[in-house]
């Protein structure tokens, strides 16, 4: 066993590679892994199945209860299964990408496959060994069947193939062993590489295929049903019969593929389960799927395109249960409001039913592909878009006594999804959607379904303020809405539009509000540069609309101005000004990222400058210290100094480079000099000092690249503001100790600001020289 473990233990370092390695000797270690694979490996892989053949012969001998017996099998096979995850060309393949993963194995191993009796022999071991065992056979199976389709000939392919599906379909008709849930996890692997490994037009050409697939449907089924048990290996599954449906326009065999048997099936099993699962998940207090959204959406990304095959089943399916729920929902809502518990769990249950509901059209909504579209599709996507546009007016009736955040962030998925199928530049008008949507909710044109749109953001705005997720995703929403170029100019016109624009107060939008919690202020930023752009639509030069839009920021900051006047006296209101100051640095910073043109950025420039300027200075010296004070205002100044768009092009005869770029350097000399003097604990060097320092050194690189300041102006008039900004560039440079250049600003979010402020302060390299002198 020893022996064993030396290989297995050999073969798994000559495949990976330490950091420190990798940095100093990358080609050599290549070159030991190439001649090591060359000369040894299949050699080490021969012998690993030759000792695994012996071990089948003798299986009824074993005793695997023995420690050591199980030992020793546990290592040949995990010698086996390393020789085929071996990285044969150098490619670093991680495993977290396994989906796209092909075994590149040599062409001198080709014998080895050729003969079939290592397919068989790890199918065999699959079905003697223990559970505790069976799965590492599985694991070699895995490679098996993801060895890359050059090694064969398309006779030797067909052949393999079809030993390949006779093994899986013999373990689909003797399932005990995957009720073991690493027997099950590595099955799941193995029926998505069939598919990833494999064309449709092939599979169908096997034998055995009919059979086959109504066995991995069945088993597809159990598993959606047990939505409990190893939930991650639904992905591999669901990915199996995407890849499938995928394929189904370019087959050219003439095999049927059965597809459109089994994959409503499929469909059905996921749907119902997860309206199933609700129930449960309420009444017995267990782990609700929908809080991991991240695998729903990816779960959904896949049934998206299942779906689409035989598209009507599954539309008829979808609208007969969101009828069956919604019709239980209004009924609940109905009757006499009351503290009874049951009554309450009821209404959670139908709530996350319609939840489920909700995602799942989105999420077939967002199937549909322009080259395989049809009417009749389209008009079964105008049935389901009303029914969730009317439970929508449904629930945000009830808003006022609150709402449920889960079915909420479900409509902004929905909506999403049908603005990139419905919504936008590309898009038909007269597509049957539009004519349904007439007909059962009066919506006759696009400009009508974005009214609803931004009605729907308005309503979340105003009820949702305190919760984040919902606030971040209705802006993302609105944010998609307004980059598009025909799409905003419709939006422009609508009322609800205006609204916003004449209204963006917290009396109405209470995130806006100073009241909220610093963390919620970060959308901020993006519902303002969805104002912006919808500004400047129709702005031109009109500075009266202007200064009429910029009411609410110019009486924030007059008031900030108050509170920040009484900062040395005993009434001074510090937590009131901080949040105030927060909220006023986002929203100008979201503004300033939308005005992309010359004429919108100096209307902000002359609002801002010299009037508000010295107040964001007078923050920055008065609370140096506090990184969630500091940072907005530093980003605010960051964004005013991008040259975006070229929008930052003055006149010959204008100072106003000159003028931006002195504000700058008086912000990061007052914030630099400041936090030199800061001692922070080592483990929040970055969120302290750090993450300042480098917004700093973006600051500085864009405003010397930008290409809109004659800095020899500075020095012809004895002026410091550049000397000044790269001398605190150096101090704040040389203050920072090499092992947190090396490691926290190369992994941080600013991960080459200060390399870039470097190579930008290189162009005056004679200031950075004299001062550099004096160390």
């Amino acid at each position: 066993m020893i022996g064993v473990q030396l290989l297995s233990q050999l073969t798994c370092e000559m495949n990976q590679i330490s950091e420190a390695d990798a940095n100093r000797s990358l080609t050599k270690h290549r070159k030991i892994a190439s001649s090591f694979r060359d000369t040894q490996l299949f050699e080490i892989f021969r012998l690993s199945c030759s000792l695994l053949g012996t071990a089948r012969e003798n299986c009824k001998n074993l005793n695997f209860n023995d420690e050591s017996q199980h030992g020793l099998m546990t290592q040949l096979l995990r010698l086996a299964r390393n020789c085929l995850t071996f990285d044969f060309i150098g490619t670093s393949t991680d495993e977290s990408s396994d989906d796209l993963c092909t075994v590149q194995i040599p062409t001198s191993w080709r014998p080895a496959f050729l003969d079939f009796t290592t397919l068989k022999l790890y199918f065999d071991l699959y079905h003697s060994l223990p559970n505790t065992l069976s799965s590492l056979a599985l694991s070699c199976l895995v490679q098996l069947a993801s060895v890359r389709r050059s090694l064969f000939s398309n006779t030797e392919r067909a052949k393999f193939l079809t030993h390949l599906v006779n093994g899986v379909k013999h373990i689909l008709q003797n399932p005990q062993g995957l009720s073991h849930q690493d027997n099950y996890h590595e099955f799941c692997r193995l029926l998505a590489r069939l598919k990833s490994n494999y064309q449709l037009g092939e599979l169908v050409m096997v034998e055995n295929y009919p059979e086959a697939i109504q066995l991995i449907a069945k088993f597809t089924v159990q598993s959606l049903q047990m939505w409990q048990f190893a939930p991650n290996s639904v992905h591999y599954l669901l990915s199996l019969w995407q890849r499938m449906v995928a394929s189904v326009p370019y087959v050219k065999a003439t095999e049927p593929h059965l597809l459109e048997t089994y994959t409503p099936e499929v469909s059905n099993a996921y749907i119902t389960s997860r309206l199933e699962s609700v129930a449960v998940v309420v009444r017995d207090g267990l782990e609700d799927p929908l809080d991991d959204l991240g695998m729903v959406q990816q779960q959904l990304e896949q049934l998206s395109v299942i779906g689409r095959c035989e598209y009507q089943k599954t539309c008829t399916l979808l609208v007969q249960l969101f009828d069956q729920a919604a019709r239980a929902y209004q009924e609940l809502l109905a009757q006499t409001a009351n503290n009874n518990p049951t009554h309450q769990i009821e209404i959670t249950i139908q709530e996350g039913q319609l939840t489920w509901l909700v995602y799942i059209i989105g999420s077939a909504i967002g199937g549909r592909v322009s080259f395989n579209s049809n009417e009749e599709h389209d008009a079964m996507d105008g049935e389901l878009v009303c029914r969730v546009l009317q439970l929508m007016n449904l629930t945000d009736s009830g808003l006022s006594q609150g709402g449920c955040e889960k079915l909420e962030l479900a409509m902004l998925s929905f909506f999403e999804q049908f603005r990139k199928i419905y919504v936008g530049d590309q898009i038909q008008k007269n597509s049957k959607v539009y004519r349904r949507l007439s007909e059962v909710l009066g919506l006759s044109d696009e400009a009508m379904v974005l009214s609803v749109f931004i009605r729907k953001i308005i309503t979340n705005l105003k009820y949702w303020g305190s919760r984040e997720q919902i606030i971040s995703r209705t802006l993302q929403l609105l944010t998609d809405l307004s980059v598009g170029y025909s799409c905003v100019r419709k939006l422009v016109k609508l009322e609800e539009v205006q609204f916003m624009l004449n209204n963006h107060t917290s009396e109405h939008f209470p995130f806006l509000g100073n009241n909220v919690a610093v963390t919620e202020m970060r959308c901020r930023s993006m519902f303002y540069t969805s104002l912006g752009r919808l500004l400047m639509v129709d702005l031109g030069e009109d500075e009266e609309r202007f200064h009429t839009f910029m009411l609410p920021l110019t009486a924030a900051l007059e008031s900030l101005g108050q509170l920040m006047g009484a900062a040395d006296t005993p009434l001074f209101a510090a937590e009131e000004a901080k949040k105030a100051l927060i909220g006023i640095a986002r929203d100008l910073r979201g503004l300033a990222y939308a005005f992309n043109t010359k004429t919108s950025y100096m209307m902000l420039f002359d609002w801002i400058y010299p009037n508000y300027t010295p107040i964001l200075l007078h923050a920055i010296e008065l609370w140096h210290h506090e990184p969630q004070v500091t940072t907005p205002v530093l980003k605010l100044f960051a964004e005013l100094v991008q040259n975006r768009s070229q929008r930052l092009q003055f006149e010959v005869s204008s100072p106003n480079g000159i003028l931006l770029f002195r504000e700058a350097s008086k912000v990061i000399c007052s914030y630099g000099n400041h936090i030199l003097n800061v001692e922070v604990p080592k483990d929040q060097m970055y969120s302290l000092k750090l993450k300042g320092i480098s917004i700093c050194f973006s600051m500085l690189k864009a405003a010397l690249c930008g290409s809109y300041v004659n800095f020899g102006v500075f020095r012809l008039y004895g002026d410091e503001a550049l000397d000044n900004a790269l001398n605190t560039f150096v101090k704040l440079l040389l203050s920072i100790p090499q092992s947190d250049l090396l490691l926290e600003f190369t992994r941080g979010k600013k991960t080459r600001q200060w390399q870039l402020a470097v190579n930008c302060s290189c162009k005056y390299s004679n200031n950075i020289r004299k001062y550099c002198s004096k160390y």
